[in-house]
């Protein structure tokens, strides 16, 4: 069983550095990080991880939408790991919405996402993946894509007063399903 990884908090320098291209998926040290990654995930109520949050500078991150308590909502998928991730935005629609992060505990924001994007990457066996995603899942990819650019939710946020404390969110959320 592969080692769970601390998670990077906010001003952790890794946070805000663009991550290095995969050369070869079937390399033993990656191999390594995306089984710390799936380890470290699973341990969490979260529904993404990119690997510059387990504190390795590589462009991998997995998508693993599911209902959590942090989002009860969210659709079932598979944990889907996507090495070398891009994305091109299918339609300009942009939705705002809840977001937190395991590396910004006790915080929350709404974030203003592209709804309908079509994504690629390289799978786990070398393979290219293209697929298009909308709604939370693609929310979820963009999250994660920005921690490989160096960028945290925080970075997204229009207005300061879209950021909550937890705390002041399950209020809200209590008080919206009330």
């Amino acid at each position: 069983m592969t080692r769970v990884r601390e998670i990077a908090q906010l001003g952790a320098k890794i946070l805000r550095q663009k991550a290095e291209a995969v050369a070869d998926v079937c390399d033993v040290e990656i191999l390594q990080i995306i089984e710390a990654m799936q380890s470290t995930l699973a341990t969490t109520a979260g529904v993404g991880i990119a690997a510059p949050q387990i504190g390795q500078s590589k462009r991998i991150i997995i998508v693993a939408s599911r209902p959590t308590p942090r989002y009860p909502s969210a659709p079932l998928m598979e944990p889907t790991v996507m090495i070398n991730p891009d994305f091109e935005v299918l339609s300009e629609t942009q939705e705002k919405s809840w977001e937190g992060c395991l590396s910004v505990p006790g915080i929350r924001a709404l974030v203003p996402r592209y709804r309908d994007i079509m994504i690629r990457y390289t799978d786990q066996q070398g393979g290219l993946v293209e697929l298009k995603l909308n709604g939370f899942v693609a929310r979820i990819f963009q999250h994660e894509f920005d921690h490989l650019e160096g960028k945290t939710y925080l970075d997204r946020v229009e207005n300061n007063a879209d950021i909550f404390s937890e705390s002041e969110y399950l209020k809200l959320v209590d008080g919206i399903h009330a």
